[in-house]
């Protein structure tokens, strides 16, 4: 089950789509359908284009065998981990998708939920934490540590030794440089270099890499109190 009729859970499902033609015998997986709490209708119609059912409300899960997996379609670091919170409640273990093209070299051990896209590259001694989301063609360096829920955008770099703590976003193109640490739901804005440590919850941005004026919490989706729902707003990664 493919949580999210975004865009982020639609490249789940292609993902999927891939290791099930490669697999030999049966697929590996078998994709019940969508749900998502507040979906864009536009969202619901690209997912029906792709042959898939759009059940409803994650409220589906309730009952499901514990055979059933989950996977978080979810793109922004926070939504998701609030999104994992509140799906808990029915017990369902989480998927973790791969993409055959990318590279997880030896030692590296990761929490449930990885989501590696194609050409991502996780070099050796790396850990990666519960429901961590890996781009196209980003890199992870040797000895680095990813928080749960971090994002490595699209051909973003986080080098070697480098500390990601939970909720972190590394935006597209951006690189993080050996040794340094990033702080929980901080937010490395597309393109920027960063040169030294990033305190929690700091957006930081150009290069090298420094503080915004508006805080990592204007930065990301508004989220209604009331739930999970998500309205865009302008992201610097």
């Amino acid at each position: 089950m493919i949580v999210g009729a975004g865009g982020m859970g639609r490249e789940v499902y292609g993902v999927i789509c891939l290791l099930n033609r490669l697999a030999t015998g049966l697929p590996r997986w078998r994709v019940l359908g969508f749900v998502d709490d507040y979906p864009d209708q536009s969202h619901v119609d690209l997912v029906h284009r792709l042959g898939v059912p759009f059940l409803g409300s994650s409220h589906w899960l309730a009952g499901q065998p514990t055979t059933t997996h989950v996977a978080l379609g979810v793109g922004q670091p926070r939504l998701r981990r609030e999104t994992d919170q509140a799906i808990a409640r029915y017990g369902l273990p989480a998927a973790t998708v791969v993409h055959p093209a990318a590279e997880v070299g030896p030692d590296c051990v990761h929490g449930e939920g990885l989501f590696a896209a194609g050409g991502a590259r996780v070099t050796t001694n790396v850990v990666l934490g519960r429901h961590v989301h890996l781009n196209q063609n980003c890199t992870v360096g040797h000895d680095a540590v990813l928080g749960d829920y971090v994002s490595v955008n699209p051909l973003a770099a986080v080098s070697g030794y480098c500390r990601l703590a939970e909720g972190v976003m590394v935006g597209t193109t951006a690189a993080v440089l050996p040794k340094l640490t990033v702080g929980r739901d901080a937010v490395v804005g597309a393109g920027a270099c960063v040169t030294r440590d990033v305190a929690d919850g700091v957006v930081v941005t150009g290069v090298p890499a420094r503080p915004a004026r508006r805080s990592a919490a204007d930065a990301g989706p508004v989220v209604v109190a009331a739930h999970r729902r998500q309205d865009e707003v302008d992201h610097p990664a």
